[in-house]
């Protein structure tokens, strides 16, 4: 087994693991250096936190890259350069996603489209129509297979290229009315996703998919998205990146376009055709990715104690830590000022207690207690 396949199966473990997410991941890299020396550091740190883990066997992680290469999928990491670019610069992007079709549409630049499940036919149309127009302009069109407008964008984007972001497997059909449109995106576009093969989605799963959406695209579009529709949810996770925002107005008296109307008011670009948004991306700037590489193709990670030092550091900042947390989320910044202890020691405190399973990270670089 090549090199190169050893540390891609040490990501899949390191990421499988759990109480292991996309950010616990990259600390667990930035102390140890590797995913190979993670694997043996989190048994380690997450026993001082009170739970020892069991990494993912390396032969579960071996199983699921080979059930995903008999279906013409194969897995691709952070460091590999099939990786989405402009995803690479969001602070939690995944650290290893399955692909099954064509890969080489993921180096596109990428315009997102989203909108209600229960889109209007007027709302489909304009979400097929925006697809088309945006892919000849030579974009990506990125959605998420669902109901409606996300169906309507894939159609629309079929012949120029368009990637779907699922909730579950990458094997896994959801909503089932929509294998059509799945057995065009693994033959004419490409469907991926962070989570393992075989996993029927679930509703945690779609916010952290809505990320990966707006993370590897320069700008979101909403179509017809009601209040409290999953569409918003992803606008604000673009703005949250960096991105540009774009919504389509709609009717007043239509509870389908309030959401939309709303991102309208709140600053989000009017948009009615696919001018409209190219206008605005001449002026917006390129995402920068802020991961960096080594020549030998290893992350580079800044530390600024010894192991030495910050194992003594630790050990005096654990108890401080634990009396400052609570179910309630606060700031990991107020922690550190409030413990007056370095932010390497309070990273690893926080860090133990998160593989042990007690504590939960919040938006916002906020941490609390779980139970």
């Amino acid at each position: 087994m090549s090199k190169q396949a050893d540390q891609q199966i040490d990501w899949l473990r390191l990421i499988r693991t759990e109480n292991i997410g996309p950010v616990t991941f990259y600390k667990l890299l930035e102390r140890f250096g590797s995913a190979a020396n993670a694997l043996e550091g989190a048994v380690e740190l997450s026993s001082k936190g009170g739970k020892k883990i069991k990494p993912l066997a390396k032969d579960k992680a071996v199983e699921e890259i080979e059930k995903l290469n008999q279906l013409g999928g194969e897995i691709i990491t952070r460091l590999d350069e099939d990786y989405p670019p402009l995803l690479g610069s969001i602070y939690d992007a995944p650290p290893v996603i399955s692909v099954i079709g064509n890969k080489s549409l993921l180096a596109k630049r990428a315009i997102a489209i989203v909108g209600a499940r229960n889109a209007s036919l007027n709302g489909q149309k304009i979400a097929k129509q925006l697809a088309s127009e945006i892919g000849k302009g030579g974009f990506l069109i990125s959605s998420g297979m669902a109901r409606g407008v996300d169906r309507a964008a894939h159609i629309g984007a079929l012949k120029t290229g368009t990637v779907a972001v699922v909730g579950g497997g990458v094997d896994v059909v959801y909503p089932r009315e929509n294998n059509d449109i799945y057995e065009k995106l693994v033959r004419d576009g490409a469907v991926i996703s962070e989570v393992p093969f075989g996993t029927k989605p679930q509703a945690m799963h779609f916010p952290r998919r809505n990320r990966i959406i707006s993370g590897m695209s320069r700008g979101t579009v909403v179509v017809e998205a009601g209040m409290k529709s999953g569409s918003l949810i992803t606008a604000r996770m673009a703005l949250e990146q960096g991105r540009e925002v774009f919504a389509v107005p709609g009717s007043p008296l239509d509870p389908r376009s309030a959401g939309a109307n709303r991102l309208i008011r709140e600053g989000a670009q009017l948009t009615e055709n696919a001018q409209d948004i190219f206008n605005a991306l001449e002026t917006m700037p390129t995402a920068r990715v802020e991961l960096s590489f080594e020549e030998n193709n290893q992350l580079k990670y800044k530390d600024n104690l010894s192991p030495n030092d910050q194992a003594g550091d630790e050990a005096k900042t654990h108890d401080k830590v634990l009396n400052l947390l609570s179910p309630d989320p606060v700031s990991v910044d107020e922690i550190i000022r409030s413990c007056q202890c370095s932010p390497a020691a309070v990273s690893m405190v926080l860090l133990e207690l998160e593989l042990a399973g007690r504590l939960m990270r919040h938006p916002g670089g906020r941490v609390a207690l779980i139970g």
